[in-house]
């Protein structure tokens, strides 16, 4: 019998249904792009896909049933270590019962030790309370006391403030008289230069050569007057205060500059006279709140002020140039006695030559009462030393040696010896 392994399945179904002729293996059955393809290529390409087929199924059942073996040592491994944690657990629950119940004893002792303590606490703090409330009750009184003693001073303080509302008001009715305000000014300036300078320095209402009357003049080293004028037009600083639109403090401010600088203007042609008063003379101004306005509202107003020799001032102002006048006239004065200063130094320097010759003399005499003193004291020496040997019985030879019966002399006569 013919070996049918190497013929293809297909043929043998062929064969066996026809009963034909077997086909050579070699022969060939298709021709693709020029290349025979027989029927032994085409068995061997079969046998060698089934033969593939299976070992891949093969590899594909070693690794399912390792990966189940796999599965179930990790599952077996997850069952173990799920059984020790569940032993661990209940070792932890028994010994957290064991420390529950510990802890609860522990618990209950330290309630009722603590219950004590805040009983003796709420003891002491009822104590502190009722001595603090005690405490706060007499400090509440004493500032009670305090407070009525404040609130009369407040009452004193009040009628002060009421009194003093009327002089704000009178001092306003003043303000707003023009004469009234010229004598303010002019009192105000007395009162600065008065505090400030000896009489003969200074005079009010001074005539000068022009028959003009200055408020105040002061004298310096020259003798010629310094002019302080101590008038200041304050309407029109009272119309821009006042002002409620742009318009009404525009021609407020207008009116300033006209009526200071007609003021500046009067004070530079009456009393600057060349050769009789000083280059410049100061315009009082008796408010330092008028001042620091024109200071910084109307600066082209004191630059002409200063051009035309006329310095504004207010009260601080007025009161620093009288202190450095006070000084130069100081200066002044210790030049013109500057001679008189030399004159009484020499003086003094013959007093201080004179009392240096006396103090030597007093040494040389103080030098010769120390010899004298030093010769007295080895007088005394020596007439203590023969005093004792009197008192020793110790004689020179060829003295006579009888023991006559004498007294022992007193101790009262060394002294006289």
């Amino acid at each position: 019998m013919r070996n049918l392994a190497p013929y293809p399945l297909f043929a043998l179904r062929s064969l066996a249904a026809n009963r034909v002729q077997l086909i050579p293996m070699n022969q060939p059955i298709l021709t693709l792009n020029g290349f025979d393809i027989t029927l032994g290529a085409v068995s061997l390409a079969f046998a060698a896909a089934v033969l593939a087929l299976l070992i891949a199924i093969a590899v594909l059942a070693a690794r399912g049933s390792r990966r189940r073996l796999e599965d179930t040592i990790r599952q077996e491994r997850q069952d173990e270590a799920m059984e020790q944690r569940i032993a661990d657990l209940a070792r932890i629950q028994a010994e957290t019962a064991g420390r529950l119940q510990a802890l609860g004893e522990g618990l209950g002792g330290r309630q009722a030790e603590l219950a004590r303590v805040m009983a003796e606490r709420l003891d002491a703090v009822s104590t502190r309370i009722g001595h603090s409330m005690d405490e706060t009750t007499r400090q509440t009184v004493a500032r009670l006391q305090s407070l009525n003693e404040r609130i009369a001073v407040l009452d004193h303080a009040q009628k002060n403030l009421s009194e003093l509302s009327g002089q704000v008001i009178s001092l306003r009715d003043v303000l707003g008289n023009k004469q009234a305000r010229g004598a303010f000014g002019q009192a105000r300036m007395e009162t600065i230069i008065q505090d400030a300078l000896p009489k003969p320095l200074y005079a009010f209402q001074y005539t000068l050569p022009n028959n003009t009357r200055p408020d105040c003049v002061i004298f310096l080293p020259d003798q010629r007057p310094l002019v302080i004028d101590a008038k200041f037009p304050l309407e029109a600083i009272t119309a821009l205060r006042e002002g409620k639109t742009d318009e009404d403090r525009g021609r407020a401010a207008q009116r300033l500059r006209q009526d200071v600088w007609k003021h500046i203007s009067d004070i530079s042609e009456k009393y600057l006279l060349p050769g009789e008063t000083q280059d410049m003379a100061l315009m009082f101004v008796p408010s330092e709140s008028v001042y620091a306005e024109l200071y910084d509202g109307f600066d082209d107003l004191v630059q002409k002020a200063y051009r035309a020799r006329v310095v504004i001032v207010s009260p601080s102002l007025l009161m620093l140039a009288v202190q450095v006048m006070q000084q130069i006239l100081k200066d002044a004065r210790m030049r013109d006695a500057a001679r008189e200063i030399r004159t009484e130094v020499g003086h003094l320097m013959e007093d201080m030559n004179r009392l240096r010759e006396r103090v030597l003399k007093l040494q040389q005499h103080f030098g010769h009462a120390a010899d004298d003193v030093a010769q007295i004291v080895i007088s005394a020496d020596k007439i203590s030393k023969r005093g004792g040997r009197i008192e020793a019985l110790e004689f020179p030879d060829g003295a006579s040696t009888a023991e006559p019966r004498l007294r022992p002399v007193p101790r009262s006569l060394e002294a006289g010896e």
